[in-house]
């Protein structure tokens, strides 16, 4: 059995492979060139060193070749690699950089310039070196660490939606089997290319993009930020094969779409219509715009569930049916059971439970904090605090257990089904449903809505629309109207917060 790591996880990284790993703007790397640069890297890390012996380093940088670079050469001196929210709040990083104990940063040309000058005097305080990556690709190549797969690689923060974020460690095998499950259960081949436009200091972007199409040896074209004309001129040009986004992106694309002159809206739906598959993840997607959606493009969206401490654990499939609503069947060597309140595995469809999950892919440990790892474990099963039921053999996601579960009246119900019949409201835009503590029903069903423009809303008229659509039970019984939701970096509604209102 192979233990070591020495880049074998991603076979398409070697010096004889010209097939072009990555495109930033108008310069594109091979993967030749793109191995030279990560061994470069690697042993500027290093220094004299012969092993970074899971040193956790972070690095402050968007998608780009130099973060690609970054990452993998940590990865290969044997270091930790901590990537950090480029648009998070200098507090937030600090959060991050003391609970990693974190020794060194790295950043470079793309790092927002604005940002820099609060970071460095932040590492400053807290006796962190400041590196540029380019400093370390002048370093002269020299012999590098094999690695055990059971080596720590990765380390990134839970949301922080219910408490302070905590520190997700990964090992090599933990990602191995991350990326391995979804190149067999998405059909990745080498010819497939696909835009980057999603924060990579998430699962999403940095396993289910990056490392899956570095692994296969696809092409990746990065971009700093979701660029809509330029991207959706790259749809045009038939640039991509794969395309992944979270729902809001799909929202603002249909949008987009239907706002365009009828001929170049046939050429972009036409480029997403030869694309051989369109990812939806990191938040519910409505069945609203799974509709909306095929019905512009032909493409039915792959709806999958996962989270920072599983990677990916199910998904519709590649091959058959994708259920608008259902996040589909457990992939490839993932195993996954509903478990009732008694602790007791469902069997049978129908009945809501807590996802529970096991498997390589599952992460290792939360960073120095023992209590928080034994308390998301029991008997070897991952707890997600996830809700959902099976029918007839797929997975539908009623909500977090302690946002999206709203227990009203006696009654347990999903609040992510009651956002998905509200959407259908011609006037509404966007909503979020929470449940607000209440002296009569225990919760109260609260509904916090954005609206099209031009549009309003009372009460007293969705209470009428819902009627024949819901049962009452369901029905909100308190209507706030908004100008935005406030989402995280994946587009995640921070319910909690809305709670505060």
């Amino acid at each position: 059995m192979d233990t070591t790591t020495n880049l074998r996880p991603f076979p398409a990284i070697n010096f004889s492979n010209e097939r072009i790993a990555l495109q930033e703007g108008v310069s594109q790397w091979s993967y030749a060139k793109l191995r030279e640069r990560i061994e470069h890297c690697a042993c500027g890390l290093l220094g004299k060193q012969t092993d970074l012996k899971e040193e956790r380093v972070a690095f402050f940088m968007p998608a780009s070749v130099d973060y690609v670079t970054t990452l993998l050469g940590i990865w290969r001196a044997g270091g930790i690699a901590v990537p950090l929210n480029v648009a998070a709040a200098l507090p937030e990083i600090e959060h991050a950089l003391n609970t990693a104990k974190v020794t060194r940063l790295v950043v470079s040309i793309t790092s927002p310039a604005e940002s820099l000058a609060g970071l460095f005097a932040l590492c400053r305080g807290m006796n962190i070196q400041v590196l540029n990556v380019s400093e370390l690709l002048t370093c002269k190549i020299q012999m590098l660490p094999e690695l055990s797969i059971d080596r720590r690689a990765m380390m990134l923060f839970t949301s922080g939606t219910t408490n302070k974020p905590k520190g997700v460690v990964s090992t090599h095998k933990n990602i191995r089997a991350q990326i391995t499950t979804l190149l067999e259960a998405w059909n990745w081949m080498p010819e497939d290319s696909i835009p980057l436009f999603l924060p990579l200091h998430h699962i999403h972007g940095i396993i289910n993009v990056l490392c899956c199409a570095l692994w296969i040896g696809a092409r990746v074209t990065l971009y700093q930020r979701f660029e809509m004309d330029t991207i959706l001129r790259g749809v045009e040009d038939r640039d991509y094969t794969v395309f992944m986004a979270v729902p809001t992106i799909y929202v603002k694309l249909v949008s987009q779409l239907e706002a365009l002159p009828e001929a170049p809206r046939k050429r972009v739906c036409d480029g997403f219509r030869a694309m051989r598959l369109n990812v939806s993840g990191s938040a519910a997607c409505p069945a609203k715009l799974f509709n909306q959606w095929k019905a512009l493009t032909g493409q039915s969206l792959l709806e999958r569930y996962g989270m920072t401490e599983i990677g990916m654990a199910i998904s519709n499939p590649y091959f058959g049916e994708r259920r608008a609503g259902a996040v589909g069947v457990p992939l490839p060597g993932v195993q996954v059971a509903l478990f009732d309140e008694a602790g007791h595995i469902i069997e049978g469809d129908d009945t809501p439970g807590e996802i529970r999950v096991r498997g390589d892919n599952v992460f290792q440990e939360y960073w120095q904090n023992p209590k928080a790892t034994a308390e998301s474990f029991v008997d070897g099963w991952f707890c997600t605090g996830d809700v959902a039921v099976r029918e007839t053999g797929y997975y539908r996601i009623m909500g977090r257990s302690s946002v999206d579960i709203i227990k009203s009246g006696g009654y347990k119900l999903s609040a992510l089904e009651i956002e998905s019949t509200l959407l259908t409201l011609e006037k509404v835009a966007e909503c979020a449903v929470v449940g607000v503590e209440d002296e009569t029903w225990g919760e109260a069903v609260t509904a916090f809505v954005v609206l099209k423009p031009e549009q309003t809303l009372g009460y007293a008229e969705l209470k009428a629309w819902c009627e024949p659509r819901m049962s009452p039970y369901k029905i909100p019984k308190v209507l706030r109207v908004m100008e935005a939701l406030p989402r995280n970096a994946m587009g995640k509604v921070l319910k909690p917060a809305l709670k505060t209102l």
